[in-house]
């Protein structure tokens, strides 16, 4: 099991166990779940309890477009098992000689039947594919049925007509035009092609260095075949997975892959039954930072564990983004009522006697007159602004509907390495004089302090800086220290900069000490040591210098320096060592122990010739001078960030590579696991008892090993999901963080993955949303995820989920705008039908309103400032929060819609009135009217008009019913800033609003007064009364509006039960679930069905108690003081009713005070 491991090792962070002997080391010791058994018992239920197991749609759809590749077969752990082989086993196993490698015949043999050390690229979409799907998706079938339609009714005028009216064909051209010109905007804004494997061809080495038949030879890195023998130095990347056989102080750089930020030895030792942390197995596209190895091939290709990741990456599908599928459901909705009322009308137009090609037209006019042409062209220029919005704010989209799901965010799945940490080891902690020291890294040295005049502190840096191969490249020397790049080892480097800070210029210090003699660090001493020229040489010739594991250093000393003075090590000195050592090892610290020996002068005179490989010099009875330890810090903005998103309602999970301990001493630094949570194994210490003995629903938190989630059922890891409110998986592979995120995706959450690393490209993909670093990025993440992270600073994503948040709000607001014309632009036609009267309002006239004048303003409401409760809010539920709700078609067509109908018709009748049609003439004569050789029709006073003339009047209406509408959208806008705030506390500070109210008036001006737009929109110059006909109306909707969000405002809650109460009634009325019998009403057992049937009387006598103090307006607003759900008011009565029956009690009414139960 993972915790009886040394982790306290120069390579590990953690001590074995969590405590010494002097407890219960069941209880004391940081126990995670460690095997299948031990998962179940602690997550398991029973059969019926679990959730079945079933393939993700996605996964299915996915698997067709991998040509029947096993995505499941790829999520499995990876197949590797020469590490647990003996190398003469791979030998055999690949044919291969340890000495002479492969022959060059086995090699073109083994290159033919596994082909090249290449990956596959996946399948691409065409680009034209992209595109065609832009033009004929959604919205624009419908707009290409309307033209296309316009241009067979415009092909039978002109067949069957002298002079045919041009406008079906001027509506065909338009309705072309919009789509072709809002499909290519689409394409260019939101078309991106999968560069995935492009980044991972990238990775792939050009050269590597093979040995065949005794010979090394230096091959294209798609050469190399299984069985190849290999040799890496540092600085090279691994050009295949290798199994190593022999190494000299080899260490390669394992973030990208598994997250830990401490580059890793290899040797030929099997050290871990999992490959991915043992320590013989080099992976593809890693790189060697230091030393030499030499191994044998074992896979290449898509067969290596970058070769899986990047097949699983390329074949997920990521489904539909949540705001695409809202944007769909809103469609449908649309297309629906369109294509209905069309239907509708035309059959009604053929019955009511109109001929086939007038109902034809009809069809068309409904149809034009219900769709927004200009929505999804307003839809994708907010989601455009929004974008460039977040990059100044160092969050770059790439997928612009990715903007909108991050608002709706409710998990975010984040790497711990690179994301919330800084990917740098940093001095945390020092331990001399026994006492444990805070670290001070600040550039000018005013953080925590401690006496740096200490002679003990003073040795211990010595140590640091002299045993320590990092130096700082050159040409630096104006930078920051902590910001200069360092040539060496991580914990060297941490090392290095701290001793650079406190005690000034290590080179000066290495100078004044020169290195004579060195033993670098290998796995089996588990120190460094080097011997240095003193400058005290009265006393010492040399210097002997130490560092490594502490307990291996604590074990080659017999004395330790406290206050400047030797003293003997000591038993309580040893248990201070052992506690300190705890301590720092418990917070997740990676800790290195020191000591130090001048080496007598009589015995090692200067001169002497030290020899490191069979030592001749002593190397015990050393003076320990203390402990300093290492983490990779939170970032600073971090905490701040996590708490943010837990008061938006948002679920933080760590997902990392990194060991247990050290992710939840993270997860506890930066608030994923907060103050007061525990785990079981907490309360297991706590409590003083085996973790066996602890009820896991006790548990608020948990951190999960990637071992052991192996091992549990999808229905295991469901129930975590579901019943630990913060999580903490570690030691996880790429296929398990891709589990993860699919299970969070089955429990109904929008997910966000956070990831820098190519381990986190597959889970980047599968996500609803994927969050890349920008800096510490790989190619690999940022082509796989949907947005960057340019100043890689978690705390981003805060201001990308308000701003995701603010878009789905005030995309919600500019669609209710657009909607609200959508009625006075269809009830023309539908009058027009019904009544017979002239056509109020023509289709050319429509299209100037959806493409031109709605346009701008309804833009602008993308640039609304946010209300102020944004980020208290719970993240939207998918389900139930829809774009386009019956509330929101409820106020925008029935209501504020029938307003700016009212205002449009007036307008209307005024104009025909003062032309000497008065409204009772208008009706029925449509047929006279539109009857070109009908020249002498008499209005209501008897004056005759032309066919010419009466087309002058109804296009001026039409111009006047666009002004008006024009009028009535200025109140409109206004009352869509906002949901639940008067127009007076938000104000008037959106000035590219300002700009629209403008822009509309003007360019409806325009349409009306110049000249030559009466041939070509048919548009006439109107009276300047007629402007102030729909003022009245524009008033009202604005006075109207402001008394519905008053009544709102005083009855929180009540906007909700206008639209939920019919159904949270039924929804009472069938969990109450009445059968009647000719005299008695009974209610279901509860629980049993052992009691009386119920009265009716009783109840209603009951029913009216409760009722009588509540208001009419409380029965929608859902307050602490009454319950609005009569289902709950039965089962409440009922539940009363059957614990009276036990205790031979009579009933008496219910308290209206109480509130309904919660669950019911």
């Amino acid at each position: 099991m993972w915790h009886n491991r040394s982790y306290y090792s120069a390579l590990r962070a953690t001590p074995t166990g969590a405590s010494i002997q002097t407890q219960n080391q069941e209880t004391q010791k940081c126990v995670f779940v460690t095997n299948a058994e031990a998962a179940k018992e602690r997550y398991g239920r029973s059969d019926s309890y679990r959730v079945a197991t079933t393939q993700d749609k996605d996964d299915k759809e996915a698997q067709k477009k991998k040509g029947g590749k096993d995505l499941d077969e790829l999520k499995k752990e990876v197949p590797i098992t020469e590490h647990k082989m003996s190398v003469e086993e791979v030998c055999r196993k690949y044919n291969t000689d340890i000495v002479q490698g492969l022959t060059n015949a086995k090699a073109a043999e083994f290159l033919v039947r596994d082909g090249p050390n290449s990956l596959t690229p996946p399948p691409t979409t065409p680009e034209w594919v992209k595109f065609c799907r832009q033009l004929f998706g959604g919205f624009s079938v419908l707009l290409w049925l309307g033209a296309i339609l316009c241009f067979l009714a415009y092909a039978i005028q002109a067949a069957t007509e002298d002079d045919p009216p041009g406008d079906n064909l001027y509506l065909g051209i338009v309705l072309s035009t919009v789509v072709v010109v809002t499909g290519c905007f689409s394409y260019f804004q939101e078309a991106k092609s999968s560069k995935i494997m492009e980044s991972f061809k990238n990775m792939v080495p050009q050269q590597a260095l093979v040995i065949r038949e005794g010979e090394k030879l230096q091959i294209d890195a798609v050469q190399v075949v299984a069985g190849d023998l290999v040799e890496v130095k540092g600085g090279d990347r691994i050009p295949a997975d290798l199994r190593i056989i022999s190494s000299h102080g080899c260490k390669v750089d394992n973030s990208s892959l598994t997250g830990e930020s401490e580059p890793q030895t290899r040797s030929p030792e099997c050290t871990h039954d999992n490959p991915l942390e043992t320590r013989n197995i080099a992976f593809f596209s890693t790189n060697c930072v230091e030393g030499t190895a030499r191994g044998i091939v074992v896979c290449t290709g898509d067969r290596t564990v970058m070769g899986r990741i990047a097949t699983l990456t390329s074949g997920l599908e990521t489904g539909k983004t949540p705001i695409a599928r809202e944007i769909e459901h809103f469609i449908h909705i649309i297309t629906g009522v369109a294509v209905f009322l069309g239907l509708t009308f035309f059959v009604l137009s053929l019955v009511l006697g109109y001929s086939w090609l007038e109902a034809v037209i009809f069809l068309i006019g409904i149809i034009v007159a219900n769709v927004p042409e200009g929505l999804l062209a307003t839809v994708t220029v907010c989601l455009t602004l929004t974008a460039k919005r977040m990059a100044r704010k160092n969050c770059l989209v790439k997928n612009l509907e990715a903007v909108e799901t991050l608002g709706s965010t409710s998990t975010i799945c984040s790497d711990k390495t690179g994301t919330l940490t800084q990917n740098r080891m940093t001095v945390a902690h020092m331990w001399f004089d026994n006492q444990i020291h805070e670290a001070d890294t600040t550039e000018d040295q005013s953080g925590s302090s401690f006496d740096k005049s200490s002679v003990t502190w003073v040795s211990l840096a010595r140590v640091a800086g002299l045993c320590n191969r990092a130096v700082f490249k050159a040409g630096q020397e104006s930078l920051p220290i902590l910001k200069r790049d360092v040539a060496g080892d991580a914990s060297e480097s941490a090392l290095l900069k701290c001793i650079e800070l406190s005690c000034g210029s290590v080179k000066g210090m290495r100078d004044k000490y020169k290195k004579v003699a060195e033993i670098p660090f290998n796995s089996t001493n588990k120190y460094q040591l080097s011997v240095h020229e003193t400058v005290e040489g009265n006393v010492s010739s040399y210097l002997l210098v130490m560092k490594g594991a502490p307990e291996r250093i604590l074990d080659r000393c017999s004395t330790i320096m406290i206050q400047g003075k030797e003293q003997p090590m000591d038993d309580e000195l040893k248990e201070a060592f052992q506690n300190a050592y705890l301590e720092l090892g418990g917070l997740g610290e990676r800790v290195l122990g020191f000591c130090h020996l001048f080496l007598p002068q009589d015995k090692y005179p200067k001169g002497f010739s030290f020899d490191t490989e069979d030592v001749n010099f002593q190397t015990d009875n050393l003076c320990f001078v203390g402990l300093i330890s290492m983490i990779d810090p939170p970032r600073a903005a971090v905490p701040d960030a996590v708490g943010k998103c837990r008061s938006a309602g948002i679920k933080v999970i760590m997902v990392t590579g990194d060991h247990p301990i050290t992710a939840k001493a993270i997860a506890k630094g930066v608030g994923i696991i907060s103050e007061g949570n525990e785990t079981v194994e907490d309360i297991a210490a706590r409590l003083n008892i085996p973790v066996s003995q602890v009820n896991p629903s006790d548990a608020k938190a948990c951190v999960i090993h990637g071992t052991d989630l192996k091992d549990l059922t999808q229905g295991q890891i469901d129930d975590i999901l579901k019943n630990h409110t913060e999580i903490v998986f570690a030691r996880t592979s790429p296929q398990q963080k891709l589990i993860i995120v699919e299970g969070c995706q089955r429990q109904g959450a929008i997910v966000a993955v956070t990831g820098d690393g190519v381990n986190d490209s597959p889970a980047l993909k599968k996500a609803d949303i994927g969050v890349a670093m920008g800096i510490s990025g790989s190619d690999v993440s940022k082509q796989a995820a949907d947005m960057i992270l340019l100043d890689d600073n978690f705390a981003s994503i805060v201001t990308g989920v308000e701003e995701g948040r603010l878009i789905f709000d005030n995309l919600k607001k500019s669609i209710a705008y657009t909607l609200t014309s959508n009625i006075p632009e269809i009830t023309p036609f539908l009058f027009f039908i019904l009544i017979n009267i002239p056509l109020p309002l023509g289709t050319i006239t429509i299209l100037c309103i959806d493409l031109g004048t709605d346009m701008v303003p309804a833009i602008s409401l993308a640039y609304e400032a946010a209300e102020s409760d944004i980020m208290k809010r719970q993240p939207r539920n998918p389900l139930r929060d829809k774009l386009v709700n019956e509330r929101l078609i409820s106020i925008s067509y029935g209501q504020i819609g029938m307003i700016q109908a009212l205002g449009g018709f007036f307008s209307y009748f005024v104009i025909m009135a003062e032309n000497g049609f008065l409204p009772g003439r208008l009706v029925g004569i449509r047929l006279n009217w539109d009857d070109r050789f009908n020249n002498d029709l008499e209005d209501s006073y008897g004056q005759q008009w032309t066919y010419e003339q009466r087309k002058i009047v109804e296009f001026t209406c039409h111009t006047a019913f666009f002004v008006s509408i024009v009028v009535v959208q200025w109140a409109d806008v206004i009352i869509c800033k906002t949901r639940r705030n008067s127009v007076f506390q938000q104000g008037m500070k959106n000035k590219i609003l300002i700009f629209g109210l403008f822009e509309e008036t003007a360019l409806a001006a325009f349409m009306s007064y110049c000249p030559g737009l009466d041939v070509g929109l048919r548009m006439y110059p109107l009276k300047l009364s007629w402007w102030f006909c729909a003022f009245p109306f524009s008033f009202l909707i604005f006075v109207y509006d402001e008394i519905r969000k008053l009544i709102i405002r005083r009855n929180p809650g009540v906007s909700q039960a206008l639209t939920d109460a019919p159904g949270r009634f039924r929804v009472g009325l069938r969990d109450a679930c009445f059968h009647s019998d000719m005299t008695k009403h009974t209610v279901p057992p509860y629980p049993s069905s052992a009691y009386p049937p119920v009265d009716l009387s009783q109840f209603l006598s009951i029913y009216c108690n409760f009722l009588r103090p509540v208001k009419w307006i409380d029965l929608f607003t859902c307050t602490n003081k009454h319950t609005l759900r009569l289902g709950a008011l039965v089962f409440r009565f009922h539940e009363y009713h059957y614990k009276a029956h036990r205790a031979n009690e009579c009933c008496c009414p219910v308290d209206s005070q109480r509130r309904s139960p919660g669950k019911w």
